[in-house]
């Protein structure tokens, strides 16, 4: 049987597929159209589902649509009617989307698709609940999913058993956690829906000198359950988020090319405690509602990793998931599932496990790729030559594009799509930034390191959970270690790691290890293989692109080796190709 989940419209757009109950492919549509976030219908996305399976609509008996449009519309609704005359101006702009495109979904789906099955919509943050719980390791789970907002629905709390879901307990709109950090994002200069991992970024720079002002935004009860003062806000009837009260207390909106000031990390520090606050209560109280000693975590807010590596040591849990995509992306993937699972009773006989889900290419058609472009490479004879060259290039300080097998799923470079440098280098961060990333020179870069390895370097929860695997949670970096890699530790002596398990990825394992016994440690820099205000790269043009516009030195590709300076600029070589 085949199930095909479906996210878009909002942003993140995604599509997945499920064969029996298990993931065979999974991608956002960004990777294909090239456009960060993209929201539109993902026709790519499900085409390259499709083709992977090897088969087509036909065989496909459920589609399911991450949402209810018709409820979301409603709240819209209410919500327009609630503030007019202030919401006109929104009202007008954004009607003409609902009644040409998202309200007409079932048709979209049945025109595009040519599709003529059943097609079953579920609630938004159920959704997220499936995505995390149904392909999660644990039989039983209490289950938290944060994030801006889905039809109602800011925040819930539940529970999930074998293969069903209750979600007991819910915060609506406007009041939202997500929407909170969204705001300050906006305010802080930043991109909403993109740039919030930057906050949590600034935020060890800062202190938390304004909590007590952010705690007049936002009353927490002892159970979790919190309400904003929407007197700081105008997100609920404008295209901006804060209002003049908000300006008032914490400063104007910085330009973003004004400098980052202390005023500003501050700022980000204070959010991120009283985010950390409204969580562990949240899950504190779960605890003692579900005694499970399992969670899940799904939704926008779960990308904090800052957040996700406190949870284990602040609240009595044990256990903890997250699955890679865990913002919209993702709910195509728990749609899905929650159709063949929970509707369809199906049991459950799948963990999402790995992230290498997306699109690879063969070795014929890279080398056909390169042929075809005149682009001069060299032809590793085996693994072993190329683990050893790689590995070399980088402990010389080289920096290295890195593209092998299956894209991932999800925000994060894990080792497919990913550059690769040297942690032990102290200018390394700098030479990643002048060379290919320009960007906030605060923002850290992270450290991947084997599973055996990671306790030695890290202060990681013990045993090390499946999440650390997807670079989603954020750990101490023992003091003793902190001064062997440099280039991965952040202001606060933290690193958002990730964790590398050899079954999963041996020639990216293969490579850490051989750079440890190089410079006596185990541990390179990843970083996502894209140009800036591109997605990760997909193609093998895509990442060949990259790398001629960029300062990137080599790409391992497939089995090849390209060095940029053997290779002539031309049309590859513009300005706009700084990674980001």
């Amino acid at each position: 049987m085949y199930v095909l989940g479906i996210s878009c419209y909002y942003h993140d757009a995604s599509a997945a597929l499920l064969k029996d109950g298990k993931i065979i492919a999974a991608a956002e549509e960004e990777r294909f159209t090239r456009k960060k976030h993209d929201i539109s219908f993902p026709i790519n996305a499900i085409k390259w589902c499709l083709k992977h399976a090897g088969v087509t609509i036909r065989d496909v008996q459920y589609i399911g649509f991450y949402e209810k449009p018709i409820l979301k519309f409603e709240r819209l609704m209410c919500q327009h009617l609630e503030m007019f005359p202030r919401s006109f101006r929104v009202f007008i702009k954004s009607t003409p989307a609902w009644i040409n495109e998202k309200l007409r979904i079932q048709s979209t789906i049945k025109n595009k698709l040519k599709y003529k099955g059943p097609i079953l919509f579920i609630n938004h943050h159920l959704a997220h609940a499936a995505s995390s719980f149904l392909v999660s390791p644990f039989k039983e789970s209490a289950i938290l999913t944060v994030d801006g907002v889905g039809e109602w629905e800011t925040t819930t709390l539940g529970y999930g058993n074998e293969n069903k879901i209750e979600l007991k307990k819910t915060i609506d709109f406007p009041h939202s956690l997500g929407l909170l950090y969204s705001t300050v994002t906006a305010h802080l200069g930043f991109s909403v829906n993109n740039s919030e991992y930057k906050v949590m970024g600034l935020a060890p720079y800062g202190k938390p000198t304004y909590y007590d002002k952010f705690k007049k935004i936002i009353d927490i009860k002892d159970d979790g359950s919190y309400q904003l003062d929407m007197s700081y806000f105008v997100y609920h009837y404008k295209t901006r988020m804060p209002s003049k009260k908000f300006l008032k207390e914490f400063g104007p909106v910085r330009n973003p090319k004004d400098e980052v000031t202390q005023h500003h990390k501050d700022i980000a520090a204070s959010l991120q405690k009283i985010t950390e606050e409204a969580i562990f209560k949240m899950l504190n109280y779960l605890h003692k509602q579900t005694k499970s000693k399992n969670i899940c975590l799904a939704g926008g807010v779960a990308l904090n990793s800052v957040a996700n590596g406190k949870i284990l040591r602040s609240t009595p849990f044990k256990n903890i998931y997250i699955q890679p995509a865990a913002g919209d992306a993702g709910t195509s993937i728990g749609v899905a599932h929650y159709i063949y699972n929970t509707l369809l009773k199906n049991k459950r006989s799948f963990v999402l496990e790995s992230a290498y889900l997306g699109p690879e290419f063969s070795h014929a058609e890279i080398k056909e790729f390169l042929n075809k472009n005149s682009i001069n490479y060299k032809e590793f004879r085996d693994n072993k030559e190329l683990i050893s060259t790689t590995s070399k290039l980088i402990f010389d300080n080289n920096v290295v594009g890195w593209f092998q097998g299956r894209m991932e799923w999800g925000p994060r470079a894990l080792g497919s799509r990913s550059i690769l440098s040297n942690p032990c280098n102290p200018k390394m961060q700098d030479i990643l930034n002048l060379k290919v990333k320009h960007r906030e020179k605060f923002r850290p870069f992270a450290p991947v390191v084997a599973v055996e390895d990671a306790n030695d370097y890290f202060e990681c929860d013990k045993p090390i959970p499946l999440p650390t695997d997807f670079m989603l949670m954020v750990y101490p970096i023992k003091k003793q270690k902190q001064k062997l890699i440099p280039a991965v530790t952040h202001v606060d002596g933290s690193g958002r790691l990730q964790t590398l398990r050899k079954e999963k990825n041996p020639l990216y394992w293969g490579v850490i290890k051989e750079f440890g016994k190089l410079s006596g440690v185990p541990i390179l820099i990843n970083t996502s293989f894209n140009i800036r205000g591109e997605p990760i790269v997909c193609t093998p043009y895509d990442a060949y692109k990259c790398m001629m516009g960029t300062g990137i030195d080599y790409l391992v590709i497939d089995k090849f080796l390209i060095k940029r300076e053997d290779n002539k600029r031309d049309m590859w070589d513009s300005e706009k190709y700084a990674t980001d």
